[in-house]
């Protein structure tokens, strides 16, 4: 019963584009994996990463040189790394931060389905492939959650201790919450982050924006 609850809840909260707004392609010359559609810089490696789950997922790295501290990137719903890379490019040139942004499974080239389970393993997979590929520290790392990504950041986020920050922007209260406004946590919800979030130790900030809010600089918290 719950795995079926959870399969039907996935299919309202997950809005993966299609078709994906980018390909993959293996470069002859280099055996490096290039993203098409896009105009890909020497700064950025394109990775396919395999989950604990069995699926094979699509990560983009992108290099500062100035950088000393790496943001992990959860985007939101209905977006893909071919929508985010300029975005990502361009938070890494300006924060002065190297940035590692993946797909979710059943998300852009990414294989398998969306589902919250596969959600964390995909960050997992990122995570660790920061830690054995490009040797960043923990303590290095700030984890960013958009949306449906403050769900997988969250979870990770609550089984870490020595993080340098958490970022959380829009982020949801549970699944079931952005339905409906209940006051206690159901079995069959997912991403429950509202009960995870007291169980983070590092420090975290929330960015809502609202048509009577500006946008919050978030710099402060990640320039060191």
């Amino acid at each position: 019963m719950g795995a079926v609850t959870s399969s039907m809840a996935s299919k309202f909260a997950f809005f993966p584009p299609n078709p994906p707004s980018y390909g993959v392609v293996m470069e002859e010359s280099t055996g490096k994996i290039k993203m098409t559609e896009v105009v890909q810089g020497q700064d950025v490696d394109i990775l396919k990463l395999e989950t604990k789950k069995g699926t094979e997922i699509i990560a983009m790295y992108v290099r500062n040189p100035a950088a000393k501290l790496t943001v992990l990137y959860s985007h939101g719903n209905a977006a893909d790394l071919g929508q985010m890379y300029d975005l990502f490019t361009e938070l890494s040139l300006h924060l002065r931060v190297n940035l590692m942004g993946y797909d979710y499974s059943g998300y852009g080239q990414s294989t398998g389905k969306p589902s919250e389970q596969n959600t964390y393993a995909d960050i997992e997979a990122a995570y660790k492939c920061l830690e054995e590929t490009y040797g960043v520290k923990e303590e290095d790392i700030i984890l960013y959650g958009q949306s449906v990504g403050s769900g997988p950041t969250v979870d990770m986020g609550s089984r870490l201790s020595r993080l340098r920050g958490l970022v959380l922007h829009s982020p949801i209260l549970s699944g079931v919450r952005v339905l409906h406004p209940v006051k206690r946590t159901y079995w069959f919800d997912i991403f429950k982050n509202i009960d995870k979030i007291p169980l983070v130790e590092c420090p975290v900030l929330i960015i809502h924006v609202s048509i009577h809010i500006p946008i919050i600089n978030i710099s402060y918290l990640i320039l060191p």
